[in-house]
């Protein structure tokens, strides 16, 4: 038993102080011991009873908290056997534990994982296994946590897997690749247990190989409803998408089928397993996806759990005992010894031995005691690991915001430190300022002394002033010179002022600010002494009329007799004067006022112009990024074509993606031209615009088209269109972003589309059908005369067939004879059908030429349908071809000349070449035509006809080839080794000479796609009678546009609108 150590010492003083409490230790006492004995060293399997008391336990506290406080403490990585025994527990425990079991296990997902890595990394046997299996256990846990529809058990109705999975066929894809992840998870763990153990009978009746064996019983019952689950989801994904899509999931499920058909049967041979579990059988084969009626053929797999007979319980003490015997009871059992041949020395033992039993009471009651007390300080001590842990993480975030409290107590102690320096240098500013101020007012005082001065000259010397012109002109220039200092003085005042509230506003601004103040006073400084300077030439101004003033005054009392004289002439004119003046100052004011608004006016005119002009701007432009983001939606749409599955079915002709391609390539040189018109004047952008809208809708229905042109391209030819167009796409794409903005417009260039267009039309241009060398007027006849080979080629095969019966009758007898009977009965029904077919096609073919033609003749209804007449004709030779090459095949077969694979492909063929008949008949008739729905009727009979035969073949090959017994009873080992090891070679050079022969199929079929739609050379001669050709150089005609079909693996014939593919069995 393992022991858990280090028990704290507060945990020992613990005793149950009530009911609840005892019945509580009771549980863990139950639950430590169950774990201790189910999980341990030994190579053996784990005991049902101790498994199914730790899942008891689980429902009982309904979780897993008790499991996992003892499981943490087990020494897993010191044993790998203890490790594998954990892992088969917890397994049980998942699956038939309580609901809330996996929410507890997910806490714990990284010491799952933990035990895994590290015994994945050594090499031991187990515990490779080890490895595997918690991978397994993480699996299950992820799966079931994600899905809580399905419970860890997998056991749900077909309703609930329905809910599960949805509509939404994406959710169904997602469901079905997880399923299948979780299965190859329960399939590589069996394989690993198969693996390490011989296959032979005896090993599973061993201990050791049961030990590894057990686990599988889990598996086996998860593996049952998986497989059930993941038949469902793939029935359901094939009635939603295409059989081609979900290739990748058949052959998925296929590996999985026959991995678990192989594990079940080598489990149900075990003698190990018959009597714990009855292994359901899996069917022959998977079942058939691409038929929907097989999912009423699949039958639900069922696991039974046969009833074990209950194991003998070992006694234990589910209640605390007390240290005396109840009364009542003897106190002490006499052993097996005493009951046989007495007591020694007399029946009555002596205090010593009373002792020592007492004192072993006592041992055992202290262990229990003791092992309880271990096992809640183990408790204890994971609770106070993980407050440790806690408490470490949230000192650990202290330490962290301590840093960074420390990080920004520097950096607001740097902030401040600016802050006090952009104050000293605010002050500083403001001394100058206060200086500038000072300044500025002693200047301003000087100008009123000036300004005082130069007024009482003024009114001294008005009078002589107005006599002496140039005593006029004097004053005219001190006047000027007092406007100029005046308006310095405004100036000088606006700036001072200005100083003022920008140093204001620096100063509240911060350090930031300081230098462009700096710059401002500077520049003021130098304002101030330019006025400076305006004023001391003020000064000197003043000097000089000072001067001029005293030699002015000698001349003024000359003048004043003068002006006494003049005065009444001069206060005449002065009145007559001062009135214009007033006149001429009110019309400048008038002047000035209708100046002023229209100033105001025009400069309305001219904001509203540009605000205009700019909204005309932003318009055309947005108009253009609408057209734009349009244009890439419809791009978008159509390179998405390129990848939807439902576009498969469509298709188109080369000439009409030729077309296509260079209709889009006018289209992009009118849009560059668009484009350098939008350049050179964004005023207009309508040419860009529609050129624009003509390039998307083009460029989009070239590359729809060239996808549809894909899939009937051979396959080279078809990758590159199908590249081309995801180019062209991806540049139209590149091109309609940069348009939609501003800055990447200049950069657009409209001619990088154009090689990829180019590309397209060049590619159009080499899938263009090549055209019979046949004159025109000739079709018609071609076509009655191919007709009629093909229906005279078609009665002469049917003559051969009934004289190969009448030979076959007389030449062979027996199971040969049943065979060819068959196989040529089968022959003649398909010959039949043919026939029927030819006729019902001729039929349709005039009600078409009829119908079609009009007032033209029968030969110009052919030559202006040419194209439609070389393919008619083309599968009129394939079919007569077909019968011919069905015909000798069979008269080979017939006289074990040949092979019966010949004869199978040739059926094969005739469909393909029937499907080709009905398929260029079906393109001019109209859908409602009856001879239509009789021709397809045809079809699909000669296509049974052709499975008839196919069948008839193959069940007559198997009665006439002899098969091997491979009888190996007489062989030695050593022989068998031999045998076995030459199987193996010759396996390993028929696999090789498969894959050859497949590359050189593939490389035909090539060649026949390129050769397809190519004539002859002029003198090359083509047999009128497909029957008169010689046997040995019968030459198939080339078939007009023959799409490419993939081989299915079933070598089915699927049918779709009247006419069946035919699949080339490799």
């Amino acid at each position: 038993m393992n022991s858990i150590k280090n028990v704290p010492a507060r945990v020992l003083n613990r005793r149950p102080g009530h009911s609840l409490e005892a019945e509580r230790e009771q549980f863990d006492k139950t639950q430590a011991i169950s774990i201790s004995k189910a999980i341990n060293t030994q190579e053996a399997p784990v005991k049902e009873k101790h498994a199914r008391r730790i899942i008891l336990g689980t429902h009982h506290e309904k979780g897993a908290f008790t499991f996992w406080s003892y499981a943490i403490g087990l020494p897993l990585p010191s044993s790998a056997i203890l490790s594998w025994k954990f892992c088969h527990v917890l397994h049980k425990v998942l699956r038939d534990g309580h609901p809330n079991v996996l929410h507890d296990c997910q806490r714990y997902r990284s010491n799952i994982r933990e035990v895994g890595d590290l015994w994945g990394h050594l090499h031991d046997r187990y515990g490779q296994l080890v490895n595997i299996y918690t991978k397994l256990l993480l699996t299950k846990i992820s799966f079931h946590l994600k899905h809580p529809q399905f419970p860890a058990g997998l056991e749900v109705t077909d309703e609930v897997l329905e809910k599960a999975a949805g509509t939404d066929v994406n959710n169904i894809f997602q469901l079905t690749v997880e399923m299948f992840d979780y299965m190859d998870c329960e399939l590589k763990l069996s394989e690993s247990v198969f693996r390490q153990l011989n296959t032979a009978i005896a090993v599973s009746q061993m201990s050791s190989g049961q030990c590894r064996l057990a686990p599988l019983i889990q598996v086996i019952q998860d593996c049952s409803h998986l497989y059930h689950y993941t038949v469902k989801l793939m029935f359901k994904l094939h009635s939603c998408l295409p059989a081609d899509t979900l290739q990748g999931h058949r052959d998925r499920f296929h590996e999985q089928f026959h991995s678990l058909r192989n594990f079940f049967r080598r489990a149900s041979d075990m003698l190990y397993f018959k009597r714990l579990i009855q292994i359901p059988r899996l069917p022959e084969g998977p079942p058939n996806f691409l038929r929907a009626s097989a999912l009423a053929e699949h039958i639900k797999p069922v696991v039974v759990i046969p009833e074990e007979a209950p194991e003998d319980e070992e006694p234990e003490n589910l209640i605390e005992i007390s240290t005396g015997p109840p009364a009542g009871e003897p106190a002490v059992v006499a052993d097996l010894f005493e009951q046989t041949f007495g007591p020694p020395n007399g029946s009555v033992k002596d205090d010593r031995d009373l002792q020592i039993e007492a004192l072993k009471r006592e041992v055992e009651m202290l262990r229990s005691e003791l092992d309880k007390i271990k096992l809640e300080a183990q408790r204890f001590i994971s609770q106070l690991k993980g407050q440790v842990n806690a408490l470490e993480a949230e000192l650990e975030e202290q330490r962290k915001q301590k840093q960074k409290a420390l990080v920004d107590n520097e950096q607001l102690r740097h902030e401040l430190a600016q802050l006090r320096a952009a104050q000293v240098e605010g002050e500083r500013n403001q001394g100058l300022r206060e200086e500038a101020e000072k300044k500025a007012s002693a200047t301003e005082a000087r100008y009123n002394k000036l300004k005082e001065k130069h007024s009482e000259l003024v009114n001294t010397h008005a009078e002589l002033l107005r006599k002496n012109a140039d005593t006029a002109k004097q004053l005219t220039v001190t006047q000027q010179s007092q406007e100029e200092v005046a308006r310095v003085k405004e100036q000088l005042a606006f700036q001072v002022e200005q100083v003022k509230r920008e140093s204001e506003m620096k100063l509240e601004e911060q350090s930031d600010q300081l230098e462009k103040l700096k710059r401002e006073l500077e520049a003021k400084a130098g304002e101030l002494v330019r006025v400076q300077e305006v004023l001391s030439r003020t000064e000197q101004s003043g000097s000089e009329l000072s001067s001029r003033l005293d030699a002015l005054s000698v001349d003024r009392d000359e003048l004043s007799r003068v002006v006494q004289q003049r005065e009444a002439d001069l206060l005449a004119a002065q009145s007559l004067a001062r009135e214009k003046e007033e006149a001429l100052n009110q019309e400048r004011q008038r002047v000035s006022r209708e100046r002023d608004e229209l100033q105001g006016r025009l400069a309305d005119k001219e904001s509203q112009e540009q605000g205009l002009q700019q909204r005309l701007l932003d318009e055309q432009f947005a108009m253009l990024r609408a057209t734009a983001a349009e244009a890439e939606r419809i791009l978008q749409d159509a390179v998405g074509k390129l990848d939807d599955p439902l576009h498969l079915r469509c298709t188109s002709s080369p000439d009409y993606l030729v077309s296509r391609a260079q209709a889009a390539l006018d289209a992009v040189s009118a849009l560059e031209k668009g484009h350098a018109q939008y350049l050179t004047s964004r005023a207009d952008a309508s040419g860009l615009v529609a050129a624009l809208t003509r390039f998307s809708h083009l460029t989009a229905d070239t590359i729809v088209h060239g996808s549809a042109t894909s899939h009937l391209a051979p396959t080279d030819p078809a990758d590159r269109l199908i590249d081309t167009c995801r180019e062209c796409g991806a540049r139209a794409l590149e091109l309609m972003g940069q348009l939609q903005e501003q800055q990447a417009l200049l950069q657009a260039r409209p001619g990088l589309v154009r090689t990829p267009l180019q590309g397209i039309l060049q590619l159009g241009q080499e899938l263009k059908p090549k055209s019979l060398d046949v004159r025109q007027e000739e079709l018609g006849a071609m076509v009655d005369k191919e007709m009629a080979a093909t229906s005279a080629a078609i009665e002469d095969a049917v003559r051969r067939i009934e004289d190969m019966m009448n030979q076959a009758r007389h030449a062979s007898s027996g199971v040969k004879l049943e065979v060819n009977e068959r196989i040529l009965n089968s022959c003649t029904d398909l010959m039949k059908a043919i026939r029927l077919l030819v006729t019902t096609s001729t039929s349709l073919q005039k009600e078409i030429v009829e119908s079609g033609r009009g007032a033209a003749t029968q030969q110009e209804f052919y030559a202006k349908n040419s194209r439609w007449t070389e393919g008619l004709i083309s599968a009129s030779k394939a079919v007569g071809w077909g019968a011919t090459q069905l015909v000798e095949s069979a008269d080979k077969v017939v006289l074990h000349m040949g092979k019966y694979e010949e004869l199978i492909v040739c059926s094969h063929e005739i469909a393909a070449s029937t499907a080709q008949l009905v398929a260029a008949s079906k393109v001019k008739a109209d859908k409602h035509s009856p001879h239509l729905s009789r021709l397809q009727e045809c079809s699909r009979t000669v296509n049974e006809m052709a499975a008839n035969v196919v069948a008839s073949t193959k069940s007559g090959q198997e009665q006439v080839e002899d098969r091997d017994t491979m009888d190996f009873s007489g062989l030695s080992l050593i022989k068998l080794k031999k045998q076995e090891m030459e199987t193996q070679v010759r396996a390993l050079e028929l696999e090789k000479t498969l894959e050859v022969e497949r590359v050189r199929l593939g490389e035909l079929r090539r060649q026949h796609y390129l050769l397809a739609g190519a004539v002859g050379a002029p003198g090359e001669e083509e047999p009128s009678q497909p029957s008169a050709a010689p046997r040995s150089g019968t030459k198939k005609p080339p078939l007009a546009q023959k799409p490419t079909v993939a081989p299915r693996q079933d070598h089915q014939l699927e049918k779709k609108d009247g006419s069946y593919a035919a699949q080339v069995v490799n």
